[in-house]
């Protein structure tokens, strides 16, 4: 039978090699944790599994929080930081107003799709810029 001490740090290698395999979700730092289990179950032998399963448990969340904060004092730089925020890409776009602006609101065509959009009274097939998004609504001006 193995030790368990090098059980966990095999599972220490096997969530490294998974965060090599799918990069971004973060695995390394219950890997972390794991091998930190692993050293400490190897220095003390009669540490009992339900100790190593709170070891491990305590060092995820402290490296996971550490690696939370690790990331947003130095976040990654993208060459598109909107990759995933689509609303976001779509301000400095010019569309075409599809149904009149009365009263503030209208809706407008991006694409193949229609948005909900606020802005100045304006007539269908007038061109407009987005400017702003909150939610699925589209803050729009005229495009001059």
């Amino acid at each position: 039978m193995i030790d368990s001490g090098y059980g966990w740090l095999l599972l220490a290698a096997a969530l490294g090699a998974a965060e090599l395999a799918v990069p971004g979700v973060f695995l390394v730092f219950v890997a972390i944790a794991a091998t930190i289990t692993g050293l400490l179950a190897l220095l003390f032998p009669a540490l009992t599994l339900p100790a190593e399963l709170a070891v491990f448990g305590a060092w995820s969340v402290v490296t996971v929080l550490i690696g939370r904060r690790w990331y947003a004092e130095y976040p990654v730089d993208s060459d598109d930081p909107l990759l995933n925020d689509r609303a976001a890409r779509l301000i400095g776009q010019d569309v075409i107003v599809v149904e009149a602006i009365v009263g503030g609101i209208g809706r407008v065509r991006v694409g193949d799709s229609d948005w909900i959009a606020r802005g100045p009274d304006l007539e269908a097939g007038r061109r407009v810029r987005i400017v702003g998004v909150s939610g699925s609504t589209l803050s729009v001006a005229p495009d001059d």
